[in-house]
């Protein structure tokens, strides 16, 4: 079962978990809202483990048919003072919640990605509580945001088996009556300080909040502020007086892969009064990521990242990680071959991954599902879920790029569709208005709008023995001329009306090599037969991305194999197919932290 605090990034030390043993039901009729299942424990046949859903072992279920609408109970006890509010918090439900307490609808979520809380301390009573969740996922609805969850029975070719219902934790919280809502950081490196947002459920008079800021130990910073307003900010200086910042090239305090520092922080919310009402700590990271001159600057440095794509899928929990630390066995096994960091593809990953990517020191490209076609509707359900993706993981340092896009999925008439291009851009601008210290990309892999990298995608490199198909694909990256003006397939790296127009550019998906090594059955973008094929076609593919003096950095096709992709590093259950020292070896031929800005250009 799943137990950590599922949401590190703003933690109290009293909840209580709800992951477990569910009791469960198909609604295949849509009957269970009109025959009120929710007062009724008899309509739940089955028995799930929450957070897991049915498609997958490890919910007990193991089911991949079709079942849109599915139904959960359990009962909960809530024994806390007088005065104490209840919030009810899901981590993820695909994709529309509707949540009952004792019979009474508690509230309603759309989005099949994103977290949400619902109060329900006018619900609740001591104990024999009684939670009951529908979630109705549509399979075959092609305006709803679904990622790389396929839309027939069977998984086949890029699509995934599906995931429908609770798939992160659920838990309960309690608070008083005014508790601390949120909290943003938001940091500031070329003048050593961070700007703090808090965010209360209300303003009240009398009332402080104080806070603490410590790094390794030592406490930097004390301070109060009076509350006069439900959101609050102040900007505070970090390093004066009390961190030696060293020369330029110091990592002693910021925040990057080889060196992942972070500030650790203590919020109190004070009444004169009635004393302490609330107490959260956090963290955050001085980390600026920027472009500048055709390059990716880190902390004002020239950064050249080497990004592994990983789709986030287990072979027992599909998008549930079984335990926390598969999600450090990831990114352990993903630095141990030499990769700086990962683009989370087509899913808005589990916040305990993005916390131990700080931790460990990892870069994060955050992604998110992306809907089949384009319609105002599925315009607007991705729209939505961005705002709450947001909202929810913008205190982590190790995010630095934002995708809102992939090959045109959900826009695929961009080309010279002004409606769709106009969507691109509006994303992106929105982006950039709800986070100014991360980068956007319009449309990775071809036909971007207005983006701060210009991200490409090409497979062509071929098998060892198709000289005349790799010549092409080396010639094609050594310049910036030859990545724009000669795109891999149909598809213009830019959209029309639009151009490049100086971005640091990087081939973000290529690679792929498939390579069997148990008795599944799959497909690669090229094919090895053993071990040494693998590992020489692998440093060939990857002489060409470090031969480039147009590149500022890649995004290899990946990780790990997935249902019937064997393409990846590693096996679907983690294990390595070749020695992952050599993959390291392939991959440090080039030192992005000793780089000097010439080499480039």
């Amino acid at each position: 079962m799943r137990n950590e605090y599922p949401r590190p990034q703003f933690v109290r030390k009293n909840w209580q978990d709800l992951n477990g043993t569910w009791r469960f039901a198909f609604d295949d009729q849509d009957r269970g809202n009109q025959e009120k299942w929710f007062n009724h424990p008899e309509k739940f046949d089955q028995k799930i483990e929450v957070p897991f859903a049915y498609q997958t072992k490890l919910s007990g279920i193991d089911s991949q048919e079709v079942h849109d609408i599915v139904w959960y109970q359990r009962e909960f006890d809530w024994q806390q003072e007088a005065g104490t509010r209840c919030l009810l918090h899901f981590g993820a439900v695909d994709y529309q919640a509707d949540v009952y307490v004792n019979g009474q609808l508690a509230g309603k979520h759309v989005g099949g990605h994103t977290s949400f809380t619902m109060d329900i301390t006018d619900l609740v009573q001591a104990s024999g509580n009684v939670l009951s969740v529908r979630a109705q996922d549509y399979h075959d609805d092609e305006e709803i945001p679904r990622g790389k969850q396929y839309w027939h029975p069977e998984s086949a070719a890029i699509w995934y088996t599906n995931t429908t219902g609770i798939w992160q934790s659920v838990w309960l919280e309690p608070v008083g009556k005014n508790y601390l809502h949120n909290v943003k950081f938001t940091p500031d490196l070329d003048t050593d300080s961070v700007a703090i947002e808090f965010q209360l459920n209300q303003a009240v008079e009398n009332q402080y909040i104080r806070y603490f800021i410590s790094f390794k130990g030592e406490l930097l910073v004390e301070d109060s502020l009076k509350v006069t307003n439900a959101i609050m900010s102040r900007t505070v200086p970090i390093t004066a007086g009390k961190i030696d910042r060293g020369n330029f090239h110091n990592d002693g305090w910021t925040w990057t892969p080889a060196n992942p520092n972070l500030f650790d922080v203590e919020m109190i919310l004070v009444d004169q009064q009635e004393g302490v009402l609330d107490q959260v700590t956090s963290y955050f990271g001085m980390r600026k990521i920027h472009t500048e001159k055709g390059m990716v600057f880190l902390n004002n440095r020239p950064f050249y990242q080497k990004l592994v794509l990983d789709q986030g899928y287990w072979p027992d929990g599909l998008l549930t990680a079984p335990t926390d630390e598969d999600f450090i066995k990831d990114i352990q096994l993903s630095k141990e071959m030499g990769f700086n960091g990962c683009r989370k593809h087509q899913k808005v990953e589990d916040p305990r991954f993005l916390y131990w990517a700080d931790q460990l020191g990892y870069l994060v490209w955050g992604e998110c599902a992306s809907s089949p076609i384009y319609t105002p509707k599925a315009a607007a359900a991705l729209t939505a879920e961005w705002f709450e993706i947001i909202e929810r993981d913008y205190n982590h340092p190790s995010i630095v790029t934002w995708v809102p896009l992939n090959e045109s999925w959900g826009v695929p008439n961009i080309h010279n569709n002004s409606q769709q291009q106009n969507f691109s851009q509006g994303i992106y601008h929105m982006l950039h208005a709800l986070d100014g210290s991360r980068l956007v990309i319009s449309n990775d892999g071809w036909e971007m709008t207005e983006t701060d990298i210009c991200a490409i995608h090409n497979y062509s490199h071929g098998a060892a023995d198709e000289t005349k198909k790799y010549q092409h694909f080396k010639d094609t990256l050594a310049t910036v001329g030859g990545l724009i003006d000669m795109p891999p397939g149909k598809w213009g790296i830019f959209a029309e009306g639009y151009e490049y127009q100086g971005q640091p550019i990087l081939l973000t998906e290529f690679g792929g090599i498939g390579y069997k090594v148990g008795d599944q059955a799959g497909w690669g973008y090229t094919t090895a037969e053993n071990d040494q094929q693998y590992l020489d076609d692998y440093a060939r593919i990857m002489a060409a991305i470090y031969d480039s003096k147009a590149l500022w950095g890649y995004c290899y096709t990946q990780l790990t194999d997935v249902e019937q992709e064997i393409n990846g590093l590693l096996a679907y259950d983690r294990s390595a197919k070749v020695d992952l020292a050599k993959i390291k070896e392939i991959n440090d031929q080039y030192y992005p932290e000793r780089i000097d800005i010439s080499h480039q250009w």
